[in-house]
């Protein structure tokens, strides 16, 4: 009894005497075995299916970290940039409806063009007029004012036009017909450039304030994605984009494949729909790999010790010289364009883009979660978190219907109580984010990989 009384302080002594590395190794081991136990016990799609899941989370969580980590902002606008990285991939990759460009393409063309020459109109005369007084105003005013109206009045009945094209399949511009993993990287731009505008705006502000924009930014992109169907077909969504990996339906149609799936012993549809998942999980993890060794480039970098000098010490930063707008704007901007490119590869991964998806205060509730308990400011930590959360935040349902069936076993099949616990397991996800964000903090708090104090 006194041996097994030491056992769990024996076992904590030897976690605390490993290396941070060994540790690190540890802990993301212990991931890939909770994965391997997954494909066991509940099919090897299954766990594939979340493995790509944790790659792109890994991936938006490392667009949070660098934001956070290395700057200490709050972005609370994370559903808005992915959304931008969704839409970039209808842009790119879906073929052009030419009749609705026929339709009011021109129009849609020409008032965008009104709109982007008002704004660097408006925005030179707001700086050459300092010393106009209050005519500075006026005149910025008048300029935004001309050029909107006149904006609506080409686009308005361009995009009506466009959307009573077929609305019922088509009824949007389409894109560019170009290859879909080209979105990843236009996902990222658009998101840069939405991230240069709202931080051009918003980074002057306090800490609560920034939040505040980001998430009202984050609304306005996602209300324009759903109402905009010219653009986007709005809560239609768009369907049969195209993929960079192989279809099912190709691969049941080779006789190679056949063969392959009959040696493996496994049913055809299983070994075409895992053999899809294994090349996408291929893609993804290439990209991590590239953005994670960036990161880490940026973070041991003079540039990397400057942002984390600006995060503890704004004041003592400014006073020796930096430019700590400046420098804020820029990580905001590289932190959204990934968190762009993870929406496009979203969106790539789903095969359809709809906006309705982007629940902002739900899914950045969750983004935030995966870098907490990872631990802000490390780049591993923030791709742990990735892992480990998105697997409890699929795998609670299926857990807690099995805990709470062991758990009435002992009751009738049909009685009230064991129904009601049944049905409410799908409930267990926020109570199950919950725990484990408590177990880190009181255990880890600084994260499961913190910072390395260097």
């Amino acid at each position: 009894m006194t041996k097994s009384a030491k056992t769990p302080g024996v076992v904590r002594q030897q976690i605390a005497s490993l290396s941070p590395s060994q540790r690190n190794i540890l802990l993301f081991a212990g991931m890939g075995l909770l994965l391997i136990i997954v494909g066991i016990v509940q099919s090897w799609n299954v766990a594939f299916s979340i493995l790509n899941m944790c790659l792109i989370s890994a991936i938006m969580a490392l667009g949070v970290n660098i934001q956070w980590g290395y700057a200490g902002l709050f972005n609370v606008g994370i559903m808005g940039f992915a959304a931008l990285g969704g839409l970039a991939a209808v842009v790119v990759s879906m073929p052009p409806v030419e009749a609705a460009w026929a339709a009011g393409g021109l129009g849609v063309v020409a008032g965008l063009a009104i709109g982007i020459v008002t704004l660097l109109v408006s925005m030179l005369i707001w700086r050459r007029g300092q010393g106009w007084g209050r005519w500075r105003y006026a005149v910025t005013g008048g300029v935004v004012v001309a050029g909107y109206v006149l904006m609506r009045m080409l686009i308005d009945p361009s995009t009506m036009a466009i959307e009573a094209v077929d609305s019922a399949r088509t009824g949007y511009l389409g894109g560019l017909g170009l290859p879909i993993m080209l979105s990843w990287v236009v996902g990222g731009l658009f998101a840069a450039a939405a991230a240069w505008v709202v931080g051009k705006i918003s980074l002057g502000l306090r800490a609560d304030y920034l939040a505040i924009a980001t998430l009202g930014i984050s609304e306005i992109i996602i209300y324009v994605l759903k109402f905009e169907d010219w653009l986007s077909r709005g809560v239609k969504n768009v369907n049969g984009l195209p993929r960079p990996v192989p279809y099912e339906v190709d691969l049941q149609n080779n006789s190679w494949f056949v063969a392959l799936a009959e040696d493996m012993n496994l049913p055809l549809v299983d070994a075409s729909s895992l053999v899809v998942k294994i090349c996408y999980a291929l893609l993804f993890t290439v990209v991590l790999l590239a953005i994670l060794w960036l990161s880490e480039t940026a973070l041991r970098s003079p540039w990397g010790r400057m942002m984390r000098a600006i995060r503890d010490n704004e004041t003592a930063a400014n006073a020796m010289g930096k430019n700590v707008t400046r420098q804020h704007l820029l990580v905001f901007v590289l932190g959204s364009a990934v968190i762009g490119i993870a929406g496009a590869m979203l969106v790539t991964l789903d095969g359809q883009f709809t906006p309705t998806s982007y629940q902002p205060l739900r899914f950045t509730f969750l983004i935030w979660v995966m870098v907490i308990a990872g631990g802000s400011g490390n780049n591993w930590g923030a791709v742990l978190g990735g892992f480990l959360i998105w697997f409890f935040w699929i795998e609670a349902e299926p857990i807690g219907l099995w805990f709470i069936d062991v758990l009435t076993s002992g009751l009738p099949p049909g009685h009230w109580l064991r129904l009601h616990l049944l049905e409410s397991a799908a409930h267990t996800r926020l109570m199950t984010m919950g725990v484990i964000l408590l177990l880190v903090l009181r255990f880890s708090p600084r994260g499961l990989i913190p910072e390395a104090r260097r």
